[in-house]
C-alpha cells in the first residue's frame, strides 16, 4: 500500500482495536482515501497484479485477496455523509499495525461514520459506546459536534444510550453536551412542525425505509438537496441489496460453502 504513494489510514477492527483495547478482531482491512485518491490506488494495485473493483461509486472500493480476504478501499459512506476529507488526515493518530507504522482513523470520524450504521443485520452502537468509554478525555467533542451537525439528534441517541449502557461512567461524556444536546432538542419540540414530507431514516438503513420513499411519498433524506447523493448512486446502493443478503446467508463448512435453508 505504501508503495503506491497515496495518502490513507486504516479504520475498522484495527482502529477499533488500537483504540479500545481490543474489543474485536478483524481479517480484513478498510484503507480510507480521500476520494480523488481512491481510483488511482485502486488502479496503482490493479497495475501491482491484484484484482480490484470499483464496488460502489459514491463511497467503496475493493481488493480482492487470493485468500478470500479483502481490502475495502472506502473514501466516504453508504448514506453519502461521511466523506473522507483534509480533517481524518489532519487529526489522525500514528500507530503501528501488524509491524508497519500507520495512522489511524481519528476517533470522532469513526464515531460520526459509524453512528448511521443502524441495519437490521447490522448495529455499530456498541463500537461508538466502546469508544466513547476507552478514549474519555482525548475526545474533541467540539469536532464531533461539528462533524453531526443538523443530524445532531443521531448523537444524541448515542450518549443517550451510553449512559443507559454504563450508568458509572457518564461522565465520560462532558456534562455541557448532553445538556447542550438536551436544550436542544427541548427547543426543537417546541417548535411548530415543519410539515415536510422527508424520511432520514435512509440515512440509517438503505433498506428498512424504501417502502417509506417507495410507496408512502416520503422525500429520500439521501438525495439533494437533503443529502449527498444521487438517484443513481441511490439505485445501485439499492439493488445491492439482495445480492449481499445472499452472500451472507452462505456459510463455510470446511472448505465447502453451503447455503442456508
Amino acid at each position: 500500500m505504501n508503495g503506491q504513494e497515496r495518502p490513507f489510514l486504516l479504520g475498522g477492527g484495527y482502529a477499533l482495536r488500537h483504540y479500545t483495547g481490543g474489543v474485536r478482531g478483524t481479517k480484513d482491512l478498510d484503507v480510507f482515501v480521500r476520494r480523488q485518491d481512491a481510483l488511482a490506488l485502486l488502479d496503482g494495485l490493479a497495475r501491482a497484479g491484484l484484482e480490484t473493483d470499483l464496488t460502489f461509486s459514491h463511497w467503496l472500493g475493493k481488493v480482492h485477496m487470493a485468500s478470500d480476504d479483502h481490502i475495502d478501499v472506502i473514501f466516504g459512506s453508504g448514506n453519502g455523509l461521511a466523506e473522507v476529507d483534509d480533517e481524518w488526515f489532519a487529526h489522525s493518530v500514528p500507530a503501528t499495525v501488524l509491524g508497519v507504522p500507520v495512522n489511524l482513523c481519528p476517533r470522532e470520524e469513526m464515531i460520526w461514520s459509524k453512528a448511521f450504521v443502524m441495519e437490521r443485520e447490522r448495529y455499530d452502537g456498541a463500537d461508538i459506546s466502546h469508544l466513547i468509554r476507552a478514549c474519555q478525555g482525548r475526545l474533541n467533542w467540539r469536532r464531533l459536534l461539528a462533524r453531526f451537525g443538523p443530524h445532531w439528534r443521531v448523537l444524541l441517541s448515542h450518549l443517550t444510550l451510553f449512559g443507559f449502557i454504563y450508568p458509572g461512567e457518564r461522565a465520560c461524556i462532558p456534562p455541557e453536551v448532553m445538556v447542550g444536546l438536551c436544550r436542544l432538542l427541548e427547543w426543537e419540540s417546541a417548535e411548530p412542525s415543519a410539515g415536510d414530507r422527508l424520511c432520514q431514516g435512509t440515512l440509517l438503513s438503505r433498506e428498512q425505509y424504501l417502502t417509506d420513499v417507495s410507496r408512502w411519498g416520503y422525500a429520500d433524506g439521501r438525495l439533494e438537496p437533503h443529502g449527498q447523493m444521487t438517484p443513481d448512486e441511490v439505485a445501485q446502493w439499492t439493488a445491492a441489496i439482495d445480492s449481499e443478503k445472499k452472500a451472507a446467508e452462505k456459510v463455510d463448512v470446511g472448505n465447502v460453502n453451503v447455503e442456508r435453508a
